[in-house]
C-alpha cells in the first residue's frame, strides 16, 4: 500500500481516485451484446455464454435433481452457517417492516402511503473465483418477506455447466425455483428485454465486476430499474494507537482478496500504526490463496496519515466508502458524524466479515463513492410506496379554492375546471 503523509484538501479527490476502468472503456461492449440480446433472444445469450463462459449450455435451467444433488454435496457445518446467516438476516430485514401511514391533511381530505412489493425482480449472482452465495441470502431474504411474486436468478456456470452447489443451496433455503445458468453482460440484458427463456424483470439486483455495472446502468435506459451502481468492493478503515494492527491488516485483506479492482484505504491518524499494518500485510499477504488477486489490489490502495479526527472525517465522506470500519479511541465522533457509507462497522472486534455474511445486515452496499445518494439494499429496495387520498365533499369544499387558485396561477385551466365542476355541483344541491 501506498503511504500519503498530511495529502493537502485539494488533491484528495485525486488521491481517493478509484482503479477502475471508465464507462467508455466498456460501454461499447455492453452495448453491442444488449442490442444482440435485444434482438436474437436466447440465441444471443447462448453465443455469448460459450464465448466467455467457454460453456455450452441446453438447458439454462437448474433442475430440481441439480438442485438436490447440489444439496447433498454441501458439508453440514456450511449447511448450519448458512442457516445461522439465513436467521439473522431474516431478523434484521422483518425488523425494517413498517406500519401504513394514514394521516389528514384537512378537514376532510385524508392521505395514506402503503408499500406494494415489486413484481417481478432479477437476481445476478457472480459465480468466477468466489461463487457468492451469501449474496442470494442477502437478496432473496428481503423478497420473500417483501412479498415479491417472481423472483429469478442468474448466475454463470462454470466450464462443466454447472453452478456452484452452495449458490443453489442457499436459493433452495430461500425458496428460490427459478434459477438459469447466465453471467455477465447478456444475463443483465436478457433481465432486461427478456428471452424466450429468461423473463423480463422490473428491478435488478446483485453486485458484479465493472462489465456487469455498466449493463446495470444501461437496462436502465430501458425502462428497468436496478438497486444501485455496485461495482468492485472496497473498504476504508479509520484507525489510530488504539486499533490491532493485525486485525486491520486481516480486514484490508478481507476485502482486497474480492478482485484486483478492488480497493482498500487506511485512514489514520497514527505513522507508527501505518507502519505495523504494513508489516502485518505482507505478513498475512504471504500465505492466502488468493494471494495474486490479493496483491493487485492493494497495489491500488492507500494508508493516509492525518493529523486530526476530524480531518480523518472529512476525507472519509467525501470518499464515501462501501464498507466503513471504525477503530479508533474515539469511535462515537465517527459514528455520529459519518454522512456518506454504505455500511459500518465499530470497534476492534467487529470484522466487515461478519457483515459478508452473518450478522444480519445486507453486504450489496453502494461503491464507487455513490453512498453519497444510495442506501445498501434493504426490505424497501423490494417495495414501492403508493399514496392515495380520499376527500369528502366537506373536503373539497373547503380546499378546493386554493387548487383553483393554484391552478390557474400555473395556467393549467383544466386542472382548475376539475374543482370547479364539483364545487358548483355542490353549490346547487
Amino acid at each position: 500500500m501506498k503511504t500519503i503523509l498530511n495529502p493537502n484538501q485539494k488533491d484528495w479527490k485525486k488521491i481517493l481516485e478509484r482503479p477502475t476502468k471508465t464507462v467508455d472503456d466498456i460501454e461499447k461492449t455492453v452495448l453491442q451484446i444488449f442490442d444482440d440480446v435485444q434482438k436474437n433472444g436466447d440465441f444471443a445469450v447462448d453465443k455469448y455464454t460459450q464465448l466467455f463462459d467457454g460453456v455450452s449450455i441446453g438447458n439454462k435451467f437448474v433442475s430440481s435433481d441439480e438442485i438436490a444433488t447440489a444439496i447433498s454435496l454441501i458439508d453440514s457445518d456450511l449447511k448450519e452457517a448458512i442457516r445461522v446467516a439465513h436467521q439473522n438476516i431474516t431478523i434484521f430485514h422483518k425488523a425494517q417492516k413498517t406500519e401504513k401511514v394514514s394521516v389528514e391533511t384537512y378537514r376532510g381530505v385524508r392521505c395514506w402511503q402503503e408499500k406494494r412489493p415489486i413484481q417481478k425482480v432479477g437476481f445476478y449472482i457472480p459465480g468466477g473465483t468466489a461463487p457468492l452465495f451469501s449474496t442470494v441470502l442477502m437478496l432473496a431474504i428481503p423478497a420473500q418477506i417483501a412479498g415479491c411474486k417472481e423472483i429469478v436468478l442468474c448466475s454463470p456456470p462454470n466450464k462443466e455447466g454447472k453452478i456452484h452447489p452452495a449458490i443453489l443451496y442457499a436459493a433452495h433455503l430461500c425458496g428460490v425455483s427459478k434459477i438459469i445458468k447466465v453471467g455477465g453482460i447478456q444475463a443483465i440484458a436478457a433481465f432486461t428485454f427478456g428471452t424466450e427463456s429468461i423473463p423480463q424483470v422490473y428491478k435488478i439486483f446483485g453486485p458484479g465486476n465493472q462489465f456487469v455495472t455498466v449493463a446495470k446502468q444501461l437496462a436502465t435506459k430501458y425502462g428497468v430499474a436496478i438497486d444501485m451502481p455496485a461495482g468492485p468492493s472496497e473498504l476504508l478503515v479509520v484507525a489510530d494507537d488504539s486499533a490491532y494492527a493485525s486485525y486491520v491488516a486481516a480486514d484490508l485483506l478481507s476485502q482486497a482478496e474480492h478482485g484486483t479492482d478492488s480497493q482498500v484505504v487506511l485512514v489514520s491518524t497514527s505513522k507508527v500504526l501505518i507502519e505495523e499494518v504494513s508489516t502485518e500485510i505482507s505478513k498475512q499477504l504471504a500465505v492466502l490463496p488468493r494471494v495474486a488477486i490479493a496483491t493487485k489490489a492493494i497495489e491500488n490502495s492507500k494508508s493516509i496519515y492525518l493529523e486530526n479526527d476530524q480531518l480523518c472525517l472529512d476525507l472519509i465522506n467525501e470518499y464515501g466508502p462501501e464498507h466503513f470500519i471504525v477503530a479508533t479511541k474515539n469511535n462515537d465522533f465517527y459514528v455520529d458524524n459519518i454522512e456518506n457509507a454504505g455500511s459500518v462497522f465499530i470497534g476492534n472486534y467487529t470484522p466487515e466479515s461478519a457483515g459478508d455474511y452473518a450478522s444480519g445486515t445486507n453486504h450489496t452496499l453502494p461503491t464507487n463513492g455513490f453512498s453519497k445518494a444510495y442506501s445498501g439494499v434493504n426490505l424497501d429496495s423490494f417495495l414501492k410506496s403508493i399514496t392515495f387520498q380520499e376527500i369528502s365533499k366537506e373536503g373539497i369544499k373547503k380546499l378546493g379554492k386554493s387548487i383553483e387558485i393554484m391552478a390557474e396561477a400555473e395556467g393549467l385551466h383544466a386542472h382548475k375546471n376539475a374543482v370547479t365542476l364539483r364545487l358548483k355541483e355542490l353549490d346547487t344541491n
